[in-house]
């Protein structure tokens, strides 16, 4: 609950009780790090909480890292204690501005959208410019999905040197968030 409260207060800000906000607490974020002729390398988490608010365009979503599944749970296991140190960091945040947005404009067809923003996971932020964001309304939800490339460098985590060959340099990460009116 306290998470809910702290992504609330953190990414949207004190505002004006008069803006249009959408929100989903059951959201996707997958990230593939696999290289070929490896075991696979991948996760999902469907209980990602974003919000965009449709007057301005800022969008914001937090992830809970242990939230992410694999397939092998020795891997997830790993990748809990020894990579992402989802104890001494819990949450990864995902927040900035689509450039452009225009709420009315939406239509149930997917629209390109730009996203200027930020990335922060395992303390530490990376900055996204550009990115492009899918983004549809339909009735009363609103759809948001894209994808990025990351290195596991960017944030200081460390790959050992005997898995080193085992997972990819570059990271994708892709989103899918359906959000209904506040």
């Amino acid at each position: 609950m306290r998470y809910f409260l702290a992504l609330y207060l953190i990414l949207t800000g004190i505002s004006a009780s008069a803006q249009s906000k959408y929100l989903t607490k059951t959201g996707t974020v997958d990230f593939e790090a696999s290289v070929p002729s490896f075991e696979e390398v991948k996760a999902t988490n469907n209980s990602v909480t974003a919000i965009i608010n449709t007057e301005n365009g800022e969008f914001a979503a937090l992830v809970l890292v242990k939230g992410f599944r694999f397939k092998n749970a020795l891997m997830e296991e790993h990748f809990n204690e020894n990579y992402a140190e989802s104890d001494t960091y819990p949450k990864a945040t995902f927040k900035g501005k689509i450039t452009d947005f225009v709420f009315s404009n939406l239509t149930d067809t997917d629209s390109t959208f730009k996203y200027n923003g930020e990335l922060s996971f395992h303390g530490k932020t990376k900055s996204l410019k550009n990115l492009d964001l899918l983004i549809s309304k339909n009735g009363d939800l609103v759809n948001i999905s894209g994808s990025f490339m990351t290195k596991a460098s960017d944030f200081d985590i460390e790959i050992p040197k005997i898995v080193n060959n085992k997972i990819a340099e570059e990271i994708e990460i892709s989103f899918n968030f359906e959000l209904k009116k506040k």
